[in-house]
């Protein structure tokens, strides 16, 4: 019984799909699917029911589920020794990134850590801030990096790099040709927000909540699900939206969008990295965190 079945069926089983698990694995559905008939066969039982594209887990999947957890567990523990053992020589190190710090901010440090530890093969899972968050807590990824601090009491939360949030206005519209904005003012403009888990969105709800704005007050005209959509959305002229400075600074000086700070002093916020205190980290994933501290002074970059 290999371990690329176990991990195949295991992603089944969280997804609830043969074409999701194939996504997420870069494989084929036909190959997810004959992961999981040979799993079958060697085991004698059926482990998931298909309605269509429905897929359930049967009694047996449930069980061989908590077994093939265990045994994945069993060997990245196992090849963590080992890599302790051959002092960092070759090893994976899995990270996750919301759209931000993932696109934006860690390439620049994996980059630097690879020139270190040639031999890392490194995984970035980029998501929203919940769903990676979500991923640490379900030791999917071992350290995240996000846009906002979740209340959520068994991971650790330490600031390592300081992002702006503006307004972000189509350059051909009327607001683009003024010289600031007002909150007032934003509260009348079309406005477009990100998906909630968004590490953007919380940030920007707690910063107009302060103000005494509420979400339900402004003129949302569309909720999407990425910070390109919205780019796009903002270039189409569909509306206005708060976005991170870093992310429309292509778009900035090719003079498609137009920004305005949110604060006389400007709107920051810190992005975190993000990981489970009770689980001890890999080699290279202690590694890696004790590299992006050494580079980094409390979100000052």
């Amino acid at each position: 019984m290999d371990f690329k079945r176990l991990e195949v069926f295991c992603k089944v089983y969280e997804e609830h799909s043969f074409s999701k698990t194939a996504q997420m694995m870069h494989l084929t559905q036909p190959s997810v699917s004959g992961y999981i008939a040979s799993l079958e066969q060697e085991l004698g039982t059926k482990l998931f029911d298909r309605q269509g594209r429905k897929v359930s887990p049967t009694k047996a999947g449930d069980i061989f589920y908590k077994y093939a957890k265990r045994l994945l567990k069993l060997k990245t523990e196992a090849e963590n020794e080992i890599t302790s053992l051959l002092g960092l020589k070759k090893g994976e190190l899995k990270l996750g990134g919301s759209t931000i710090p993932g696109q934006y901010v860690l390439p620049r440090f994996l980059g630097q850590f690879k020139i270190l530890y040639p031999n890392v093969n490194i995984y970035l899972q980029i998501g929203d801030t919940k769903q990676i968050v979500n991923l640490v807590l379900e030791d999917e990824i071992e350290i995240g990096a996000v846009g906002a601090k979740l209340n959520e009491p068994k991971l650790e939360f330490i600031p390592f790099v300081k992002d702006e949030l503006v307004l972000a206005v189509p350059a051909n519209h009327p607001v683009a040709k003024e010289e600031k904005t007002s909150l007032q003012m934003i509260s009348n403009l079309p406005f477009i927000i990100r998906e909630k888990g968004s590490g953007t969105r919380i940030t920007m709800e707690a910063f107009l909540k302060k103000k005494g704005i509420a979400l339900d007050s402004l003129n949302i005209v569309a909720e999407l699900g990425s910070t390109e959509a919205v780019r796009q959305a903002i270039i189409a002229g569909i509306g206005v939206s708060i976005l991170s400075k870093r992310a429309i600074e292509v778009e900035t000086e090719a003079g498609l969008i137009r920004t305005f700070p949110l604060n006389d002093n400007a709107l920051w916020r810190h992005f975190y990295l993000v990981y489970h205190k009770q689980k001890s980290l890999s080699p290279f994933a202690q590694a890696f965190l004790d590299f992006i501290k050494n580079q980094t002074k409390e979100g000052e970059q």
